[in-house]
Order: C-alpha cells, then structure tokens, then sequence
C-alpha cells in the first residue's frame, strides 16, 4: 500500500510539474567507457519511476510464487492433522471396544500432527503394554517423552502405571517416589503411589501420603481409614516376621495412644499374639479394647484365648451382657468359656439362650456337647441333626 501511494504521489508530481519544466528539462550525461547515455531530466525522472515499477512488478511476481508455496505446505499439515484427528477420535473408540491392536496402529498413525502428539504415544503405549508386545511399549515411551521435553510428568505417570500392570513392583516403587516428590498432591499420582506401596510393602511411605490424599479429598474417610489400618498392620506383620512376639510387643508400645486405640488394630494385634502363642499380652490388648468400645470382632476372639486368667474373661463378658443385652453372640462366648471350665449347666443354659433368639449350627453342637456330659444322649443326638439339617439347607433367596 505504501508503494503504490509513493507512485501515485509521483505521477501526480509528474503531471503538475511536467508541464512547468516544458523547455526547462535540462541535459544528463552518463558517460561509460563504451558508451555515452544522453538524456533530459525529465527523461531520466521517467526512466527511474518504470524502474520502480517494474522492480514492484517482480517483487510481487516472487512474492506470489512463494506464497504458494507455504500455503501449499500450509494446506497438506492442514490435511495431516484433520487425517490425525479423525485416526485418534476412531482409535478412542477401538480403546473402549477393547481393540488394542487396532487402537495401537490408529494412534500412532499421523501422531506427530495430531492435536497432542504426547498422548498419543502415551495411549499407543498402554495398548502395546495390554497386548504384551513390551519393545512397542517402550518406543512409544520414549517417543512421548521425546516430545513432552520440559513436562515429562504425563510420560512418567503412564511408564509407573505400565509398570504395574506389568508386575514390575520395585521399578515402579522407584518411578513413584520421583513422581510424589515432583507432585506430592496429584490425584494420579497418590492413587499409583497407594498400589505400589502396598504391593511392595512400603506401609511407611503409605502412611506418610495418606494426609495429602485427606487434603484433597482423593477418597472418603473410611476408605482412608481402611488404607491406615492396613498401613498399621502391615507393619505389626513385618514386626511379627522379624522378632517374633516381642519385637510385636515392642512396635505395639511404640505406638501413640491413638492408634492403641483403634479397634481394627486391636483386632489385629490380638491374632497375631495368639498367632506368637503369646495368650497373656493378647488377653490384656483384647480386654483393653473392650474397656473402650464394644466390638464383636473382640468377643470372637475369646474362646481362642489359653491364658492364665480365664476368669478375668468370664467377668467381662457378664459385664458387658448386663451392658448391652444377653445377645446371642455374647450368651454363646461365654457358655464356650464355661466349657472350658467343665460348667456344663451353666454352659448349656448359655446355648439355649443363644439358640432361642437365633439358630446356629455350631452353638447346636456346643450344647449338644455340653448335654452329653450332663448324661442327657437323646436330647444332645437331636440337636445334632437339628444342627447338620441347618447346616445342610440351602441360605434363602
């Protein structure tokens, strides 16, 4: 536009002035070694302004050609992303269908032009890795990470979670630890974190991301819960594995009353005493927990307690009967305890109660038991079959 106004401005110069000059134009002489070039002023004026249009002439012409040239170019990327985005949109579909082989060839067809090139290799990786071809999966890792250059994380969450799904546990506990020192609060990267650490036995590591998952709400309470306890009692077991009950002991009182405290554990603890023949200190951790909370997974405990104390049990099981009602469950531990003691009244009594508010095969056998020792065989042999018949129907649909 600024050219064709300075030529516009000239000839307009040209058609004001040329008049004025008439008979004034003047002589120019350009003088060569060979050659002799005699003009006007006028003239050579004219000569310089068709030089200066054609020289726009040509400028234009070129530019033209080399315009047609990028928007050549400009039109087959065009077509190479429309072919890349339609191949990807028909691979996400072959995904859903479970058609990995053919998701795998319409991902990295074309991936380069596609809209994110990155997770496109990420997707071609996890359909490799479903299929089991692990080089495939490998090339297309590296060939996203490649392109992601500076935001690697995306490449690293797919390779731990391929690494998982391929059961490689310690290359993924090492991929996961990177990855929460980078993002220690990413919902993916908390979740991978939470299956490494469990399938390779860092519970002190789980335990120390469970608070990030809590502030971002990755899960609700009682699934974070779950995970605590499991944490907690995947480190009883390795106490347990390498020292046996004291060194159980030992972990148990290193413990803050808070986690002492806590039901599931107490649970746990308990077993794994009985486990360690260790029936005292099971006892005192059970009677201890029912101190604090009623729980019926403490009560099933009971009878497999051999301690020194058994009385003790049999006074906190009346107790907690004059609490919470002569339940079934508690009338049929404490008429187990007083098999042990060959009160075998009082035990059947316990049964019978029991019975009475609901049937159960072993409570059955147990007092059937208990009436052969009070010399009563026809009654004990009914409620054996009485026993074996609900043992034996079907549950209710």
């Amino acid at each position: 536009m600024i050219r064709v106004l300075v030529l516009f401005l000239i000839l307009i110069a040209g058609v004001i002035v040329g008049p004025l000059l008439a008979g004034h134009q003047g002589y120019v002489l350009i003088q060569t070694d060979n050659y002799n070039v005699e003009t006007s002023v006028t003239g050579l004026v004219i000569m310089a302004v068709l030089l200066f249009v054609a020289l726009f002439i040509i400028e234009w012409i070129l530019r033209r050609i080399f315009r047609t040239g990028v928007r050549t170019r400009r039109w087959f990327r065009g077509r190479k992303r429309s072919k890349a985005h339609k191949q990807t949109q028909a691979a996400l579909v072959k995904l859903a269908e479970g058609d990995h082989r053919q998701a795998e060839k319409l991902l990295t067809r074309h991936a380069d032009h596609a809209e994110q090139p990155v997770v496109n290799y990420l997707l071609a990786a996890e359909a490799a890795q479903q299929r089991g071809d692990d080089f495939r999966t490998n090339q297309y890792l590296e060939r996203a990470a490649e392109i992601a250059d500076n935001d690697q994380l995306p490449v690293d969450i797919t390779r731990v979670r391929i690494q998982l799904a391929q059961g490689e546990i310690h290359a993924a506990r090492h991929g996961v630890d990177n990855l929460v020192g980078q993002a220690p609060r990413h919902p993916e990267v908390l979740r991978l974190a939470e299956q490494a650490y469990l399938r390779s036995g860092a519970y002190d590591a789980l335990l120390e991301i469970i608070p990030s998952m809590a502030k971002i709400h990755l899960y609700d309470d009682a699934h974070l819960q779950a995970l605590r306890e499991k944490a907690y009692i995947g480190l009883m077991n390795e106490a347990m594995a390498k020292e046996g009950s004291d060194g159980l002991k030992r972990w148990w009182k290193a413990q803050n009353r808070k986690t002492r405290h806590d039901t599931a554990l107490q649970v746990a603890m308990t077993e794994n005493l009985i486990a360690c023949n260790d029936h005292d200190m099971a006892q005192e951790v059970l009677l201890d927990g029912l101190k604090r909370h009623y729980d019926e997974r403490l009560v099933l405990l009971m009878p497999r307690l051999k301690s020194g104390n058994p009385e003790q049990l049999e006074k906190v099981l009346r107790q907690q009967i004059k609490q919470h009602g002569a339940t079934p469950l508690l009338n049929s531990t404490l008429g187990q305890m007083l098999m042990k003691h060959g009160e075998w009244q009082a035990a059947s009594e316990c049964f019978r109660a029991a019975l009475a508010e609901r049937p159960d095969g072993y409570d059955y056998a147990w007092l059937a038991d208990t009436l052969d020792k009070l010399h009563k065989p026809e009654e004990a042999a009914q409620l054996r079959r009485e026993g074996l018949h609900l043992t034996l129907q079907r549950p209710e649909e």
